[in-house]
């Protein structure tokens, strides 16, 4: 199973990713703030240099965290654990740390309220994404706080399990939809499951209610009155339960991806596939050296995944950071997967799709491969947190069937064989039965409504959350602006530099963002290929 977060940009390749304390420290904190902190001599305290509690949580001051890859900008942050509960049920249960890393302003006299980044996924670690937002730009006039979630990375415990990632890499040799590799895969996320058991973590307190109650303790014990949040992915996802389940201390919202929890699971990723690709077939067919030369593009799109379900193709192609020639079988569903990352690179989606209509498959191979293979696709997702969330809050309100009914909607002319495994969602509902967690309380698929002022960005290129989606959250939100940016992939705040503007613009007026900068954009020029 891979998560919702957006694939690693490769701009210049052609593959494709994918302890409490007392109470003194915390009363004083809450004290404060209704006001930044100020030192005895009237200077301002910078955030998260001072140990505080809330919430049943403690933040203590110190070392920056391990990282996967370098984060240069670490050096100049602020960083220190959260301790929070685990199983907030349980009040003598144990105790779980989750890394905090602060970004400081490039502004030498910041706003005070600051900005909170949810990550990716689920199960990316927030920390890891610091490059994203500050080539960004979001910290010119705000601190920015990154903060681990359960299970990431950087936390501990860390719920990562690397068998899943190299399951993933090596299943690109065997037919996406046959009952073996269903059981194959089965296997992994069981192996994984025991995994977690081991560490001894609760399997069931890796869910949004959870995170949700982390992140308040955080901005209680930080002292914060009032900050931003900006969210990614499945970030947006847990940033819309948020707004419910602890609105107090929000001064805005954004969300880019949507991902509504009301909607979240099989079907609606069905149906984001089908409008990403469909921005994308329209760009070429609007232009006019892309439609000459690629007629009918999205015809000969869905003539392949019939074809390839039917009768798959198997090719061999050389990853770089792989010793060994990696087997491909590219058949109708990893054509679909294919083209729901692809988008990111979308100049060059047409010319792969005519290669392949041709008989050649080794571009979409070797991007397939070089996804899986890379060594960023490997040991940094928290699969813990991945399962807790989808069969705690996913698969206990949509069935199998559901799942069939939305790929039905969507692609009609697609074999049944596919239509159970949602892109990027794979034998969902047979992972779960082995994850074996409890329901989340209904009341977690809520929709969220909402006067907190909120920013819902989209891509007309989003093949992973559906554009459509920021208009439907946007319905409930009485304060927000939704945006689609044309031509965009999903996270559209990491290749958009309109999309930057837009959302800086948001946090210094949430009520009346700039959007200018959209009537000046253009549409890739598609490669076009002898």
């Amino acid at each position: 199973m891979k998560p919702l977060s957006p694939p690693r940009r490769r701009r210049a390749s052609r593959r494709l990713p994918a302890a409490l304390a007392g109470a003194t420290a915390g009363a004083l904190l809450v004290g404060l703030a209704a006001m930044p902190a100020r030192a005895e001599s009237g200077a301002r305290v910078p955030l998260g240099t001072v140990a505080g509690t809330a919430g049943g949580a403690r933040f203590e001051p110190g070392p920056c965290p391990r990282t996967a890859d370098p984060v240069p900008d670490l050096a100049r942050a602020r960083c220190g654990t959260l301790t929070v509960p685990e199983n907030r049920s349980r009040h003598r249960g144990r105790k779980i740390t989750l890394a905090v890393a602060i970004i400081p302003a490039v502004s030498g006299r910041p706003s005070p309220d600051p900005i909170v980044w949810f990550a990716g996924g689920p199960g990316d670690d927030a920390v890891s994404e610091i490059p994203m937002a500050v080539a960004g730009g979001l910290n010119g006039d705000r601190d920015v706080i990154f903060m681990s979630q359960r299970g990431t990375y950087s936390a501990d415990p860390e719920l990562t399990c690397a068998n899943i990632d190299t399951f993933n890499a090596r299943a690109l040799g065997l037919v996406s939809n046959a009952p073996s590799t269903g059981r194959l895969h089965v296997r992994a996320t069981r192996e994984c499951r025991d995994s977690v058991v081991t560490r001894g973590a609760d399997p069931g307190a890796y869910n949004d209610i959870e995170s949700a109650a982390d992140y308040d303790a955080l901005r209680g014990a930080l002292g914060i009155r009032k900050w931003n949040v900006f969210g990614i992915s499945y970030g947006t996802h847990l940033a819309l339960n948020y707004m419910r389940l602890h609105p107090d201390g929000i001064r805005s919202v954004g969300i880019d991806g949507v991902l509504p929890p009301s909607l979240a699971g099989g079907a609606v990723t069905w149906k984001a596939a089908r409008e990403g690709f469909d921005g994308l077939f329209r760009a070429c067919e609007l232009q006019p050296a892309c439609n000459t030369r690629y007629p009918h593009l999205k015809a000969t799109f869905l003539r392949l995944v019939r074809q390839l379900e039917e009768r798959p193709l198997t090719t061999t192609v050389t990853v770089p950071v792989h010793p060994e020639p990696v087997k491909v079988v590219l058949d109708g569903s990893n054509l679909v997967t294919w083209l729901t990352s692809a988008t990111h690179v979308a100049a060059g989606v047409p010319r792969s799709i005519d290669e392949l209509a041709h008989g050649d498959p080794q571009r979409i191979a070797e991007q397939l491969a070089g996804g899986k293979y890379s060594p960023q696709a490997i040991g940094r997702v928290a699969h813990g947190l991945v399962y807790g969330i989808f069969c705690s809050q996913w698969t206990p309100y949509e069935s199998q069937a559901d799942i069939i009914r939305g790929g039905r909607r969507a692609f009609p002319t697609f074999p049944r064989s596919m239509l159970a495994n949602a892109p990027q969602l794979a034998w969902l509902h047979d992972d779960c039965r082995a994850w074996d967690v409890p329901p989340a309380p209904a009341r977690i698929r809520d929709v969220t409504r909402s006067d907190i002022p909120t920013l819902a960005l989209s891509g007309g290129f989003d093949a992973q959350t559906a554009p459509s989606n920021g208009a439907y959250v946007a319905r409930t939100l009485s304060r927000s602006t939704a945006v689609t940016v044309p031509y965009v992939a999903h996270v559209v705040f990491a290749d958009s530099a309109c999309a930057q503007t837009i959302t800086r613009s948001f946090f210094d007026e949430p009520n009346a963002p700039d959007t200018r900068c959209l009537a000046g954009l253009r549409p890739p020029v598609f490669e076009i290929a002898p």
